[in-house]
């Protein structure tokens, strides 16, 4: 299956961006996934083809239109079952079991936002689901929506040469990723831990456990918590 993403944006010349390069760019070309960048503009029904407006009740900026938006919606979904994703600061967190659920998939609509934001209505009635990839603001939707391209696109089958490498990282299995190291043996006086070349597996996996364990404690509480919370 080949998973299909679809991005409404207002500047399509965006993507595939960096995902036209190393394993994801790969993988492009050999058709494990596809992209296709649609103009919402070209959804505009008056002669200069605007697609935002102001704000009703007043204040700064711009909206994005709700009835040129759900146009652009309506002509790319057909009817298909892909969830419907807005790029937003003020959406849920996108966490790595989102982008496992999501990599699981047929694909994605993914809508990117501009301007001041897109009205309530639209978003409302068209299913789609907020998702923020961090506390902070972009000046539009499309460097998140290839950050969360980027997550799901190198987890799917095939696509990594190991797939090993998607498992142990930070945030599976609710812990960040332990530290790494490779030769040269000594380096500028540091040398590699001696568990790591022992050659004992189990010995390994443990002090990898440990130190995983000790850098969440240290750098993100708040995962142990969350998989405390989970296992109850």
């Amino acid at each position: 299956m080949t998973f299909k993403a679809t991005v409404l944006t207002l500047y399509p010349e965006m993507f595939p961006g960096h995902l036209q390069y190393s394993l994801a760019g790969k993988a492009l070309e050999r058709g494990q996934w596809s992209l296709d960048a649609v103009q919402i503009r070209e959804f505009a029904a008056d002669r200069h083809r605007s697609v935002d407006d102001t704000p009703a009740g007043g204040g700064a900026g711009m909206v994005l239109k709700p009835d040129v938006l759900a146009a652009a919606i309506d002509h790319v979904s057909n009817g298909d079952t892909r969830p419907r994703l807005l790029m937003s600061p003020r959406g849920k967190p996108l966490s790595q079991n989102r982008v496992r659920e999501l990599a699981a998939g047929e694909g994605a609509i993914i809508v990117c936002g501009r301007f001041e934001g897109v009205d309530q209505r639209v978003i409302e009635a068209r299913g789609l689901e907020e998702v923020s990839i961090g506390d902070y603001i972009l000046s539009g939707g499309e460097p998140a929506a290839l950050t969360l391209l980027d997550a799901v696109v190198r987890i799917l089958p095939g696509v990594m040469g190991n797939d090993l490498s998607g498992v142990h990282e930070s945030f599976e299995g609710g812990l960040l990723e332990h530290p790494h190291y490779t030769r040269p043996q000594l380096w500028e006086g540091r040398d590699i831990p001696a568990i790591l070349t022992s050659g004992n597996h189990a010995a390994i996996d443990k002090w990898r456990h440990e130190q995983a364990l000790a850098l969440t404690k240290e750098r993100r509480p708040d995962l142990l918590k969350k998989t405390q919370a989970e296992t109850k």
